[in-house]
């Protein structure tokens, strides 16, 4: 298992975004039979892009980031939606699905996360705001499914080999500043897969024409809207503070030279043109003493032939005989659908990122001895056992971990592209935003 903070990040800023912008407004004039864009066999209304515009605006608008062409905006959302569509109709085909219950346990995190003692209360706030919360349900639904998507179908297909890692940590022994983390923004502009001669010189201009306006004092953030690909475009294409074991070879040697608030020139990779701005660095404190926790688990998977509640209630009548008297190791052996069965779903010692946020989100709030109820993982679901905690010095498996961990971070990225670029390439989209007669 590997952890993926995606779905904590993606939710968490889609809630406090809502909590900050007032209720779309309803277009009278707009007719709702309009269509701007056919996916497969579904449509993307006109109503339904120019919603998403309205709360797009308002969004830049409430950032203080200046707007950028209208008819560039509209293009980048449509894209957006044709992505996300595409994705839910993948997640339809294949069997991912979200019930209300999980659904409801993930608000619930929302809500205590943005300081609301209860559901109730958060989603008395939205409404207050003008926020319609079933939308707003049906909104972090997509993006669990989303996460979920991204887990099976390209973060635990990811391999790491045993020379990667030893070419990582030789790497990184010899780099000066690899105690350092940088906040950067970053403008991706994609080159479609198989893509000739032509559409790749059509994307380097393009990336070109970003730099310039970039280069004659445009802000970044409202060019970042008109001309980035990436997920974080709306937001000014700021990232998070990363680590510099955490970013591509491709940036970090550009970041290194860099001073803060200068911006690169134009950056090759695979899947792209990038220009990255580096905000800030500062100095990270390397930790000679992690936390370890000794953990059992049972699990269930769930497939197209066993459906979520099955799983979940085949783990709860496992719980039950537990906590009947039976030993959780002979359950684990007989009835768990994990590579740890036949310890009897002992994992070892377990370091701080190890795990993915939901195993590891249930690990740390049990005592020791303590059994969850079923916990829910893009894997399944999970029956955990905290057996005892533990400090330790960071052994030389666990660096090799950590550089596991780093590499799969920034690989995840970059598959994680080219899945969707693909799943774009298979769908049939027709563009009707500029028929003014449908």
């Amino acid at each position: 298992m590997t952890r993926n903070k995606t779905v904590q990040a993606l939710l968490l800023w889609l809630a406090c975004s809502a909590l900050a912008h007032a209720a779309t407004p309803q277009k009278q004039a707009a007719p709702i039979d309009r269509i701007a864009a056919v996916v497969n066999d579904d449509v993307i209304t006109r109503h339904e892009l120019d919603e998403r515009m309205d709360l797009v605006v308002r969004q830049l608008k409430k950032q203080g980031t200046p707007l950028p062409p209208m008819e560039a905006l509209e293009k980048q959302m449509l894209e957006r939606m044709i992505t996300e569509m595409l994705q839910t109709q993948f997640a339809k085909e294949t069997g991912v699905r979200i019930d209300d219950t999980q659904l409801d346990k993930t608000l619930q995190r929302i809500a205590q996360e943005n300081k609301f003692p209860s559901l109730a209360e958060f989603r008395a706030k939205l409404e207050q705001d003008g926020i319609n919360f079933k939308k707003f349900r049906e909104e972090i639904r997509g993006e669990i499914i989303a996460s979920r998507l991204r887990e099976r179908e390209v973060d635990n297909k990811l391999v790491i080999s045993d020379s990667e890692t030893e070419n990582y940590l030789a790497t990184q022994a010899r780099e000066t500043g690899k105690g350092e983390e940088y906040q950067m923004a970053h403008i991706l502009v994609l080159v479609p897969e198989q893509a000739n001669a032509d559409k790749i010189q059509a994307s380097r201009q393009r990336a070109e024409k970003a730099l310039e306006q970039l280069r004659g004092g445009a802000e970044f953030g409202q060019i970042a809207a008109g001309f980035s690909d990436a997920k974080d475009a709306l937001q000014g294409g700021t990232l998070d503070w990363r680590p510099a074991d955490r970013i591509p070879a491709l940036f970090l040697d550009t970041l290194q030279k860099m001073s803060p608030g200068e911006i690169s020139p134009i950056l090759r990779s695979p899947n792209g043109f990038h220009i990255i701005k580096l905000i800030e660095r500062r100095s990270k404190d390397v930790p000679k003493v992690v936390p370890q926790t000794h953990v059992r688990h049972i699990l269930i998977k769930t497939s197209e032939l066993v459906p979520e509640n099955e799983a979940k209630n085949r783990l709860l009548e496992i719980k039950q005989r537990i906590e009947m008297g039976s030993d959780f190791a002979d359950q684990a052996k007989r009835f768990s659908e994990d590579g740890s069965a036949i310890q009897g779903g002992d994992l070892g010692w377990i370091s701080p990122g190890d795990t993915v946020p939901e195993f590891e989100d249930a690990m740390n709030s049990l005592k020791n001895g303590q059994i969850s109820g079923a916990v829910q993982s893009s894997f399944g679901w999970h029956l955990i056992q905290v057996l005892e905690r533990r400090s330790t010095g960071v052994s030389e498996e666990q660096k090799k971990q950590q550089a596991r961990n780093a590499i799969r971070a920034f690989k995840s990225e970059e598959a994680y592209q080219d899945w969707q670029r693909q799943l774009r390439d298979r769908a049939y989209v027709e563009y009707r935003i500029d028929d003014k007669n449908k």
